[in-house]
């Protein structure tokens, strides 16, 4: 904004209070005027989105100016600032590099270059503590932290910690700039950086492609998802005026270095929506725990909800580069406290998937999932609600994004899901969606619901009965001791903790995959 300011002095002729005026107007609009550069998150070593996508690029510059931004001089676009911000689109390019992006503005005589740009998969990661849980924290740190210099195109870039109660249009600062990446960047100090999650998702990702990956990661420990969502996104679900999550429901979060408030929509002003320009392939989210506790039963229409408004705000702020459905992929909780039927945990397994059980689903169309409840840890240093075991969640992640990003054919990325559970003369059929590789063991695993009302709400209703055999892609079950009438619905693993490490009854045929919570209506013969 320009401010004119006007002198005048008894002494001073009209003409020379005129001229002052013109000086000092001209003045103002030199101090005002924005210093010419990039944007916070694009920098020497960056991945931008490949081919077919198109990049878009920005910064900030002198009104009116023109900008002309040429990548290693095979080409040139031309745009103005506007508002104090210039936007470019650059074409289409295939993956590979590295490049020189350079942007010129013509009225200060301004340039600036980044160089070792690469074209690759951008891929945003998000979520609470699980996330910005570090590849310093896992187990076989050293181990992975040594692998880290051999995957120089798997670039880094992570937002600090902010929070705003107005969207903002860029990041007010960066933790970690564009990087490639390197043992002491990857094992920063706990819950900082980087992502154990991400970057194992982004190498892995990176062995099966075989060209760059984009990790942006931006996650805070502690938070809700309503912190994460936009005001129209909470409007929907009706949770636009809901108390703020606070200093009563962190209990659980000590070791996160969390804030005691956070109000709806913060961590989406400072850390998503200044984002939103930027070309991305897809998401990756890890979060949940916060609202095991704190609007547990709406989470089956917020995380969906978020997921939708995510998309839209990307596309649209990319100018329709980032695809409308983009893939998003998340991790179902793991666990927490032992015999704790009460923790919230279970609900919010089955609300992550839109009470579907099972990812894709009709209402949350292009999504995977990381099934993680048979991978406690029980002997974790950073509490048992932060496993050290983050391989494993990455992987399964992978193999989602490969089969639904990626659409790749023959990629197993789903344990066994029920089709139908029959009531017969002496058990309980339960068949599944595909071979399943099943052992009998101790534990309350699956519950019959025995109630003569029909409704199964209340714990008291639920009876455990045991595996009596299993087949090809079938399990039996005992009948429960009450009126074949009152037999209703089964359930599986819903409890926070329900099987040792990699212990749950049923999984893949190859055993890599397991069956994820389920509650089924059962059907009489």
């Amino acid at each position: 904004m320009h401010f004119l300011l006007l002198i005048h002095l008894d002494t001073v002729e009209m003409l020379t209070t005129v001229t002052i005026a013109l000086v000092l107007s001209a003045f103002s609009g030199v101090l005002s005027a924005e210093k010419f550069r990039f944007s916070s998150y694009y920098g020497n070593h960056m991945v931008l989105q490949k081919a077919p996508a198109k990049a878009v690029v920005w910064g900030y510059g002198q009104k009116g100016a023109m900008v002309v931004v040429s990548l290693s001089e095979t080409y040139k676009i031309s745009t103005t600032v506007i508002n104090g911000i210039w936007r470019a689109t650059l074409k289409p390019v295939e993956a590979g590099g590295p490049y020189n992006l350079t942007a010129s503005q013509s009225i200060t005589n301004s340039s600036i270059t980044l160089t070792d740009i690469l074209f690759g998969d951008a891929w945003l990661c998000s979520g609470q503590s699980n996330m910005a849980f570090t590849v310093g924290q896992v187990i076989n740190a050293t181990e992975e932290l040594a692998l880290a210099s051999k995957y120089t195109d798997v670039r880094i870039f992570q937002a600090a910690l902010e929070q705003s109660e107005e969207e903002l249009t860029d990041l007010a600062r960066v933790e970690v700039p564009w990087s490639r990446p390197t043992a002491k960047l990857l094992g920063g100090k706990k819950f900082s950086h980087f992502s154990a999650v991400c970057w194992l998702f982004g190498r892995y990702l990176y062995e099966t492609l075989k060209y760059p990956i984009g990790l942006v990661h931006s996650s805070w420990g502690g938070t809700p998802v309503e912190a994460w969502s936009s005001p129209r996104a909470l409007k929907k679900c009706g949770l636009l005026d809901s108390v703020p999550y606070s200093d009563l429901f962190l209990q659980r979060n000590l070791l996160e270095n969390v804030s005691g408030k956070w109000n709806n929509s913060v961590l989406w002003n400072a850390m998503i929506h200044p984002l939103l320009n930027m070309t991305i392939t897809g998401a990756i989210w890890y979060q949940g725990e916060a609202n095991s506790i704190y609007n547990r039963d709406k989470y089956n229409c917020s995380f969906p909800m978020m997921i939708d408004d995510w998309r839209m705000a990307f596309h649209k702020g990319s100018g329709g580069q980032t695809a409308l459905d983009f893939p998003f992929g998340f991790v179902q909780l793991s666990t927490y406290r032992k015999n704790d039927s009460q923790d919230g945990f279970r609900e919010i397994r089955w609300h992550q998937t839109a009470d579907y059980g099972f990812a894709p689903n009709a209402r949350m169309k292009n999504t995977f999932m990381a099934v993680a409840i048979d991978v406690p840890d029980e002997k974790s240093p950073y509490g048992s609600i932060h496993p050290e075991d983050k391989q494993d969640v990455a992987y399964r992640l992978v193999l989602g994004a490969r089969a639904v990003a990626y659409g790749e054919k023959n990629v197993s990325f789903q344990g066994p899901f029920p089709t139908q559970a029959v009531l017969k003369q002496d058990f309980i059929s339960i068949v599944f969606n595909q071979s399943i590789n099943a052992i009998p063991e101790d534990g309350i695993f699956f519950e019959i619901c025995c109630s003569e009302d029909k409704t199964c709400e209340s714990d008291d209703k639920w009876l455990h009965v045991p595996i009596e055999k299993c087949g090809v892609d079938y399990v039996l079950v005992s009948k429960p001791q009450c009126p074949v009438a009152n037999i209703t619905a089964v359930r599986y693993l819903w409890t926070d903790w329900p099987c040792n490490f990699k212990a749950c009854p049923i999984y893949s045929s190859d055993r890599l995959l397991p069956a994820p919570p389920f509650i089924l209506a059962i059907t009489k013969q």
